[in-house]
């Protein structure tokens, strides 16, 4: 789950982590009360939606007067914001954050993300703050250190003095950047965090360390133990198919593609999509109904992917362990007779009650064509797409 900067700032400030002063704000009044209550002389407007680039498509503006402050909050909000993060389509902005200006001398870039292979909280260091850390990544590799930390031994002195090393921090900062590496990963474990990205971390001119921009992404999984946390998410910010998808504890991700999937298991569903592309096509969603679906969330699966206007054909790929054909069966049967078949779909069962799967959907008299196997699905499914079309 991931928040918006004004709230995830609120979260690290709970942790002692140096943050500029700043108000949310849903109307322009609200705007202009914050940049008020901060007192100036300079402030930052900035929408507020989940995702970055939000500085190059206009979103991000300092401002010198109250007077300018109504005229961005009030170009800004309502607005469609479109970065390399939102996809053409964009996202509409509801909400600002006002925040106090901040003399800025130098800019760096500080993370904290789950390492899958060393299953270790990683932190990645940069000198090249406020740039897309993929550009530095691939045009400058060298600028970024990266290091893990022990889970046994947790933060200590010598982790803070490598990112000092690494942003070529000396003196009193480099005690600041100790102290706050600690504090982040402190915050980062607390809270069950799966990515903590700090782009800028500056340095103010009178020598202060201060977090600029913060983004926090949540486990989900872990999200019971912090309902404060949970209470924050903005589902206005998600795709509206991936929200009702969680309602019913499906594993769904809203893709760009022409082909709805629902397969049993993560691994098959991955293995379906890539044969999609394989043959020519694009898968529209991830989709896993996971091995204990009833008859009720496989409804509910199929007509989340009949919802997606972009789906021309659909593909059920079920290998039965835990989760039975008949069962499938039944769930694509009852949603297709309420939502309608107004695409091609392909049905591929096999392990258990299998041959009773079939046959449900035999009896049904719907138009849906069987496959024997993934390879024979995946090329049914694709020459009828490409045959709607």
């Amino acid at each position: 789950m991931n928040i918006h900067e004004y709230q995830a700032k609120t979260v690290l400030g709970e942790f002692g982590v140096p943050v500029p002063r700043g108000y949310p704000a849903f109307s322009v009044d609200e705007a202009l009360n914050g940049a008020r209550q901060l007192g100036g002389p300079v402030w930052v407007v900035k929408a507020q939606i989940h995702a970055g680039g939000r500085g190059k498509a206009g979103g991000v503006k300092v401002v010198k007067s109250m007077d300018d402050v109504k005229a961005e909050a009030t170009r800004i909000l309502g607005s469609t914001l479109v970065t390399h993060q939102t996809g053409p389509k964009g996202k509409k902005v509801n909400r600002l954050y006002v925040e106090e200006g901040s003399a800025i001398d130098k800019e760096f870039y500080l993370s904290a993300l789950v390492d899958r292979e060393t299953s270790r909280v990683a932190f990645v260091v940069s000198t090249e703050g406020g740039m897309d850390i993929e550009k530095v990544a691939h045009d400058t590799p060298e600028k970024i250190i990266t290091f893990s930390v022990d889970p046994a031994t947790g933060v200590m002195g010598h982790h803070g003095r490598k990112v000092a090393q690494a942003l070529n921090l000396t003196g009193d900062i480099a005690k600041q950047v100790e102290g706050l590496v600690a504090k982040l990963y402190n915050a980062f474990v607390t809270k069950d965090m799966s990515l903590l990205e700090i782009n800028p971390l500056v340095v103010t001119k009178d020598g202060k360390l201060i977090c600029l921009d913060a983004k926090i992404g949540f486990d989900d999984n872990a999200l019971f133990r912090h309902p404060d946390i949970a209470a924050l998410r903005d589902v206005t910010e998600e795709d509206d198919k991936e929200v009702e998808a969680a309602k019913y504890d499906l594993n769904y991700v809203a893709l760009d593609g022409t082909i709805g999937c629902m397969v049993n298991g993560a691994g098959l569903a991955m293995a379906t999509m890539d044969i999609i592309k394989l043959y020519g096509e694009a898968p529209a969603n991830f989709l896993d109904v996971g091995g204990s679906a009833t008859k009720d969330k496989v409804a509910a699966a199929f007509k989340i992917i009949t919802s997606d206007p972009n789906v021309k054909g659909i593909l059920v790929n079920i290998f039965g362990g835990i989760m039975k054909c008949d069962v499938i069966a039944e769930g694509v049967v009852a949603a297709v007779k309420d939502v309608g078949l107004r695409v091609p779909l392909v049905v591929r069962l096999e392990g258990t009650n299998v041959e009773l799967g079939k046959e449900i959907i035999a009896k049904s008299n719907l138009n849906v064509v069987s496959a024997d196997d993934l390879d024979d699905a995946a090329q049914k499914i694709v020459k009828a797409v490409k045959g709607n079309v």
